[in-house]
């Protein structure tokens, strides 16, 4: 799974929609912020989580604490 830093990763629409509700429209800028903060979004589950940090992870990045 290769990814682009400028787009999300293929997640539910659920968990895209609540990305985009809380401002985030890119994995760029999802790099560093929190994994508890993401989860408390409406719409993100744990399998949306490990596919943005396994995208991140590809240009050595993650998520926060």
């Amino acid at each position: 799974m290769t990814s682009d830093l400028d787009t999300l990763p293929k997640i539910g629409a659920p968990a895209t929609r609540a990305l985009h509700s809380a401002g985030y429209s890119t994995l760029r800028d999802l790099a560093g912020v929190s994994r508890a903060e993401l989860a408390e979004l409406h719409g993100m589950g744990p399998k949306a989580l490990g596919i943005i940090q396994g995208a991140l992870e590809e240009h050595s990045l993650s998520l926060g604490r």
